[in-house]
């Protein structure tokens, strides 16, 4: 049996290069092969218009590609990545949002004429449950919008909301709906979405119901209503700065779904046209005639030895007289001892030898222990017996520590 064993194993090992290791790697690379057959990009085209907010939703039934009568299992974890092909990044006008993996995320913007024409966005699905990869490609054909121009345009911001639970379709009806109750009939549409931390607003705290805001672009044909020009009137702005409610003259058809910040409506009027700039037209680089400036044509010669001999000399000899003067004053001008002692008093004289005196005597005392205590460290006799209380201790001899005896 052991002999068996070991002729199968020399058969592994002399076999023509199928050894148990390069069966262990077929699985695998089969595997690999099906894993890169199934995230083949699909492709998606889409048009996003000029001027008007676009949103596309990634939604996870889309990239786990279930049945449909299957149903998307709510504890599902995909997060997406999403980048302009050949970039690193999404174009400027576009945005990515999703607040947690069990949640779609979102894709949303607002294109500028200078995006116009043909984008490319590759989005790339992780499924952190199962690490499988899956990614789309959506084509994003930006064009002109039809219709006429909205050039009334006002926006909101709206403190009740954070960006993604306003950008599917309902929360968007619902708002141009309740913005209809404000403004003049007509037609309205949203142009721009932008949540309040892009426009360098702060994280809420992690308290129930503080929301992180949003800003709300809408537009319309027809004029703004008195209630929003009172609202963005100048005495509105004055209230809101002394921290008071703005000039509302209307009833609030927003409120309850979405609590807006009246303090923070801007009105845009696009129906007048702005001048145009003018262009300037170069010239020749020469200035026109002007009376009042006549610069000289010719520089007559002038000689400066004069003025620098006098910044210098002058300032030099001026110091010269000051330092005569000074030593004069302290060499040649010296009273001496002698008349300063004729000119002082006898009094003073006797005060200052007396203090002198004492001065010495104090300074030989404390050179020399010995010499009996001055009448000032004796001790104050009794004012009732008129005795002297002798000291009973010696300072003076007594030691500083008890070692020293």
């Amino acid at each position: 049996m052991a002999r068996h064993r070991k002729s199968l194993h020399t058969t592994w090992r002399g076999g023509p290069g199928w050894g148990p290791a390069t069966l262990i790697w077929i699985p695998l690379l089969l595997g690999l092969l099906a894993g890169l057959g199934a995230t083949e990009a699909q492709q998606t085209t889409l048009h996003p218009l000029v001027g008007r907010v676009f949103v596309h939703t990634l939604d996870h039934a889309t990239f786990l590609r279930l049945p449909e009568h299957v149903a998307v299992p709510p504890t599902v974890s995909i997060t997406y990545q999403a980048h302009l092909q050949g970039r690193p990044d999404l174009p400027r006008w576009l945005r990515y949002t999703q607040r947690s993996p069990q949640q779609p995320g979102f894709l949303y913007g607002t294109a500028t004429p200078e995006d116009r024409g043909r984008q490319v966005i590759e989005v790339t699905a992780y499924n952190r449950d199962s690490f499988d990869t899956t990614r789309q490609k959506l084509v994003l054909l930006i064009e002109d919008p039809e219709g006429p121009l909205l050039p009334y345009q006002a926006e909101f911001l709206v403190r009740s909301h954070d960006v993604e639970e306003v950008l599917p379709l309902t929360p968007q009806s619902r708002f141009l709906t309740a913005l209809g109750g404000l403004w003049e009939p007509g037609e309205l549409q949203l142009l721009n979405i932008t949540s309040a931390l892009d426009r360098g607003g702060r994280v809420p705290l992690p308290i129930e119901g503080r929301k992180e805001g949003v800003y709300i672009q809408a537009g319309s044909t027809t004029p703004f209503s008195t209630c929003l020009k009172m609202v963005a009137s100048p005495d509105s702005h004055a209230r809101c700065a002394q921290g008071q409610p703005p000039l509302l003259s209307c009833y609030d058809t927003l409120a309850p779904h979405f609590r807006v910040d009246w303090c923070n409506v801007s009105l845009v009027d696009k129906s007048v046209p702005e001048p145009a700039d003018e262009v300037p037209t170069p010239g020749d680089g020469i200035l026109e005639h002007d009376p009042f400036f006549c610069p000289p044509t010719e520089a007559t010669a002038r000689d400066f030895l004069a003025d620098a001999l006098v910044t210098l000399l002058v300032p030099l000899l001026v110091a010269l007289l000051l330092t005569l003067l000074l030593a004069y004053i302290m060499c040649c001008r010296r009273e001496g001892r002698l008349k300063r002692d004729l000119a002082t008093s006898d009094i003073q004289m006797v005060h200052h030898c007396t203090i002198h005196g004492n001065t010495e005597e104090l300074r030989q005392m404390a050179a020399s222990r010995e010499v009996p205590r001055p009448l000032s460290t004796l001790p104050m006799f009794n004012v009732r017996t008129g005795e002297r209380l002798p000291p009973r201790v010696d300072s003076a001899q007594v030691p500083l520590t008890l070692d020293q005896h």
